[in-house]
């Protein structure tokens, strides 16, 4: 069989049968092992508890069970194709639905290469000044060049917002560079027409962001500026704060790999309405408003594959009146 495979016969069969043997024998069956592996199914299934406190909505507790189901095909060496199904049931007393929520398409992409350029287009979940500008998903394209030092450009139409609406279009480019245990990044976000027709047209928002990072041992730190430029039907818009800085860091970390493994992280947050559009944090409630507050967490692999997280957010709105301190509790099961 090694004799025949290394003619170009087609013995995928008789390659499979005696696997174990053309291994003991140093004769690698890639053909065979890309065919078997061309397509991967993966899953993650989140158990979270959220108690709020809060000036903005009522105080409130919410239970919800989502479930992801990811689907990655190979379509050559150098591009492949992801899709992911999400339900997410609630089981909070007063949802009209709880228990019963429907499977959405959430994710569908391709990814790949031309030339020395890496491509991601489709629908896939956008992430840009480490999540403190960005952080869910959007219909787009993205083009990166390089490695240590990189330089990606991205534009696309943010999906997120909710029925008939959406973070609006939009464009801008990051670069990164990494010098050792040091990290920079410097970007560019513009968005247009944010909202819906219904409730706000013209709405747009062109956001600057520097940041650095810095890893030693088992710490790591971030910090990052922004400054925004928001108007709406191209008058500025007055009373909002249009800059702000967040920071963070992070103590080890749960790998779901390994039983008992475990981390910390703690988070600041002071940013002006203008210097966000999706945050990657769960616990703002100001959309517009800016907000200052500080969040921290921890989390712990309690069996491989099964994390459990509890973190603690205490925020409030820089303009007006308005806090909110959000308790999440989180398990984690990955498949």
């Amino acid at each position: 069989v090694a004799k025949a495979m290394a003619k170009g016969a087609n013995v995928d069969k008789l390659a499979a049968e005696f696997a174990d043997e053309l291994d003991n024998l140093g004769v690698r069956v890639a053909n065979l092992e890309k065919k078997a592996d061309n397509v991967k199914i993966t899953g993650e299934v989140r158990a979270r508890y959220v108690s709020q406190e809060a000036d903005v909505n009522d105080d409130n507790h919410d239970g919800t069970l989502r479930s992801r189901l990811w689907i990655k095909g190979q379509v050559n060496e150098d591009w492949s194709y992801t899709a992911m199904l999400q339900n997410t049931q609630s089981f909070t007393n007063d949802s009209e639905n709880a228990g019963d929520e429907g499977v959405n398409f959430q994710r569908a992409y391709v990814e790949g290469k031309v030339g020395g350029l890496e491509v991601t287009a489709g629908r896939y979940n956008a992430f840009f000044g480490n999540g403190y500008v960005y952080d869910t998903r959007a219909d787009a394209v993205e083009v990166a060049y390089g490695k240590d030092i990189k330089v990606r450009g991205f534009a696309g139409r943010g999906t997120d917002l909710g029925e008939d609406a959406s973070y609006g279009n939009y464009a801008g480019a990051e670069a990164t560079a990494k010098l050792g245990a040091v990290g920079l990044t410097a970007g560019y976000a513009n968005f247009k027409d944010i909202g819906s027709a219904a409730v706000q047209t013209g709405l747009d928002n062109a956001i600057w962001y520097v940041g650095a990072d810095y890893a030693i041992g088992d710490v790591a730190l971030n910090a990052y500026y922004l400054k925004g430029d928001a108007s709406w039907n191209d008058v500025d818009l007055d009373g909002i704060d249009d800059d702000g800085f967040a920071a963070g860091i992070t103590y080890k970390g749960a790998d779901a790999a390994t039983p008992g493994s475990w981390g910390l992280f703690a988070n600041y947050y002071n940013q002006g309405g203008m210097t966000y559009i999706a945050h990657t944090t769960d616990a703002n409630s100001f959309p517009i408003q800016g907000f200052k507050g500080w969040g921290v967490g921890a989390n712990y692999t309690l069996a491989k594959n099964i994390v459990a997280t509890v973190h603690y957010y205490d925020t409030e709105a820089k303009v007006g009146e308005g806090d909110d301190q959000r308790l999440f509790t989180d398990v984690v099961f990955t498949f």
